[in-house]
């Protein structure tokens, strides 16, 4: 029997190792399985199986091992770390996120974060590190929107808002211009009314300026070295207002306007004015014309944080060395004194158009400027004067109109009876402008009060809208004449046609409350002192005559026959010749040559 039972392939007891009557700990897939050992009792009939190791509370566990194959049961515990790792990196990085955001880092950057997820085994301490791919992940959440400066109204019950003009003195011996009352806030007030943020630019939101290295004269009239020579149709396009542009604005032969451009500044001057970042007033005498006056009722603040500077030439850097004391530290009074090198013009008057209208050009960093003449003096605290004239009123662009002409055929008519410029140009500069549409100023133009400014003040804000102006304005003078009134309206109102912006004109009066009108040295020491002439001296007395002797009756009548006779008439004597008052002691005008007499 036992040999036919081994013929049916039923194998012993003794087939198997001693290992068979233990327990077995097999991992498979991942999973940990405990196998029951089977034993044959003496009679060789298997026995049953040993008893379960599992404990009640270890029995669904049981069940799943039964009910699942061994690979998909170790699946199951993979798929379960797998998911329990995701959340916690998904959680993970939201909460870095957050950070990010409230934090205000920059939305639009690509943000790499690498994550390391860690499990321990609680029971044996064991560590085990798992390290997660880094990934990479962007946001698209939009920007903010840009803030803008958009005005203010003073309190209901200011005086200001109740301010009104008081009428013209009844004074008819003085008829011309003077100046007015102005209602200024206290200067702390105004200094803490100053915008934080700039003001809104219409439609133009980015302004650059064209360099030229190589200049072509292609345009058809006009232009120079400085400003370049931009075609007409390079004129007609810079009217046309887009968001981004670029445009002929002087100094264009440079990188930087100051350095071999024309109109050059020494490094120390140009860093100076780089370091400027508020408030700019700036003024400019050329050829000694003017004395320095310098600015009165400046707060200390205002002397702290606004910049003063005075451009010059050579010719009166050596009149100010000689006369007020220039020295090294390059400053007069509340002035700092920038010497200025190869001018570009020899027109003193075009000349000092640059640092007048491209004062966005010289400061970069500025975010007002006050541009005042050199016979000028400043008596009120430029901020003050900007918080009047700009901030109160929401302007970017404020000047004050001719006292007595609002049209410009009369100011050029004007120019030409005053010999201001060539006759010729003037009027082919007014020819041009009728035939793109100039006209006569008339009521319909309000609420535009004038075409006719007095520039001897600008107050304006540095933004792309106002740099724009005052760069058209700039090669309208490089263009045509000096005179800048004259081009004012035409730029002015082609600007406006495309993006309803214009210039805050204020009365005269209202300019001539914060500066005083000085006049030029040149004025002054041209124009003599006037004294009462002295009297005529009396006429020399007529010389005697000798008595006339008293003849016989006889010897008349033969006198009185001879000359009757003769046929010459008698010679009759001249009467003594009055003396000739000199003419030297006629009264000289202001601003006449005394001459010599012939």
């Amino acid at each position: 029997m036992n040999g036919g039972g081994g013929s049916l392939g039923i194998r012993t007891s003794s087939s198997y190792g001693s290992s068979l009557d233990k327990q077995h700990l097999l991992l498979q897939n991942g999973a940990v399985l405990l196998l029951p050992s089977t034993t044959n009792n003496n009679n060789g009939v298997r026995s049953k199986p040993a008893k379960m190791y599992y404990k009640d509370k270890d029995r669904p566990f049981h069940w799943i091992f039964k009910l699942a194959g061994r690979k998909k049961v170790g699946m199951l515990f993979l798929c379960v770390i797998s998911v329990a790792v995701f959340f916690s990196v998904l959680y993970i990085g939201k909460g870095e996120e957050a950070e990010r955001v409230n934090n205000n880092v920059n939305l639009n950057t690509t943000v790499r974060q690498g994550i390391s997820a860690t499990f321990e085994d609680q029971s044996s301490g064991f560590k085990n590190e798992t390290s997660i791919q880094t990934f990479e992940y962007k946001i698209s959440s939009p920007p903010p929107p840009p803030s803008y400066f958009l005005g203010y109204t003073l309190p209901s019950d200011h005086p200001c808002n109740s301010f009104t003009l008081p009428p013209p003195p009844a004074d008819r011996k003085r008829t011309g211009p003077r100046p007015c009352p102005v209602c200024y806030l206290p200067v702390d007030e105004a200094i803490a009314l100053m915008p934080k943020v700039p003001s809104f630019s219409p439609v133009l939101k980015n302004l650059t300026y064209i360099y030229e290295e190589d200049l072509k004269r292609d345009s058809e009239f006009g232009g120079s070295e400085f400003g370049g020579y931009p075609t007409l149709k390079q004129r007609s396009d810079y009217y046309d207002i887009r968001e981004s542009m670029g445009v002929h604005c002087g100094f264009v032969k440079g990188v930087k306007p100051g350095r071999d451009t024309g109109f050059d500044m020494d490094e120390t001057d140009l860093y100076d004015m780089n370091q400027c970042r508020g408030i700019v007033v700036a003024s400019a005498i050329f050829s000694a014309f003017d004395d320095i006056n310098q600015p009165s009722n400046i707060s200390d603040y205002s002397r702290q944080s606004v910049c003063f500077f005075m451009f010059v030439d050579e010719q009166t850097e050596a009149y100010l060395k000689a006369n007020s004391g220039l020295d090294n530290r390059r400053k007069i009074g509340i002035w700092r004194i920038i010497v200025v090198h190869n001018l570009p013009y020899d027109d003193g008057r075009r000349t000092g158009k640059i640092p007048k209208l491209l004062s966005h050009r010289m400061f970069p960093n500025a975010r007002y400027s006050i541009w005042i003449d050199g016979k000028l003096e400043l008596v009120v605290d430029p901020h003050q004067i900007l918080e009047r004239f700009l901030w109160r009123k929401n302007a970017t662009f404020a000047i004050s109109r001719h006292y007595k002409r609002f049209d410009v055929f009369k100011e050029a008519e004007a120019n030409k009876v005053a010999a201001k410029y060539d006759n010729a140009s003037i009027d082919f500069q007014i020819e041009f402008y009728k035939k793109e549409g100039l006209t006569p100023y008339t009521r319909a133009k309000l609420p535009i009060s004038s075409d006719v400014p007095e520039g001897c003040v600008i107050l304006r804000e540095h933004i792309p809208i106002s740099n724009l102006f005052t760069c058209l304005w700039f090669n309208e003078v490089d263009r045509f004449t000096s005179r800048d009134q004259i081009s004012f309206s035409t730029v002015r109102d082609k600007i406006r046609a495309k993006t309803k912006w214009t210039v805050d004109m204020f009365l005269d009066c209202e300019r001539r409350n914060f500066v005083v009108q000085k006049y030029h040295r040149g004025v002054k020491r041209r124009t003599p002192v006037i004294y009462p002439p002295p009297p005529p001296p009396p006429p020399p007395p007529p010389p005697l005559l000798p008595p006339v002797p008293v003849l016989p009756a006889k010897s008349r009548n033969v006198i009185l026959d001879t000359m009757s006779e003769t046929s010459n008439p008698p010679v009759k004597k001249n009467p003594p010749r009055r003396r000739r008052v000199s003419r030297r002691h006629r009264k000289v005008t202001a601003g006449a040559y005394e001459t010599e007499p012939n």
